[in-house]
């Protein structure tokens, strides 16, 4: 067990983390240009400290989202209409759903039903 000296720091280091991973997540992939990425290229989703990043999020159809779970507590991933519904995810565990019909898409954690988020998909207006 961490003494209590300890705890706060590996919380902060948690925090940076989590943060570091929520900005790689919405980078540009490296290496592809702007112009060559298409708009479905998949995304990622990362849950960490009981909270879904980033929590809204709009995609083109036929874009693949997956959901990582950076947390050491397991959680899931439902959609509130039952379009999916993953397994238990452990820690580092993935989830990946592709959105095919345009719509808005709300989910959250059904072992910790506060965690909610929203996955919007919209066909381009090009």
């Amino acid at each position: 067990m961490p003494s209590a000296q300890r705890l706060p720091r590996r919380k902060a280091g948690c925090g940076i983390a989590a943060i570091t991973l929520q900005i790689l997540a919405l980078a540009p992939v490296p290496g592809i240009a702007a112009a060559e990425r298409t708009r479905t290229d998949p995304v990622v989703i990362r849950i960490d400290n009981f909270t879904f990043a980033p929590q809204t999020l709009t995609v083109a159809p036929g874009t693949s989202v997956t959901w990582v779970n950076g947390d050491d507590i397991p959680h899931t991933v439902v959609a509130q209409n039952k379009l999916f519904r993953s397994k238990t995810l452990d820690t580092d565990e993935r989830f990946t759903f592709t959105f095919q019909v345009p719509g808005e898409y709300a989910y959250f954690c059904s072992l910790h039903p506060h965690m909610t988020g929203t996955v919007v998909v919209k066909a381009s207006t090009d």
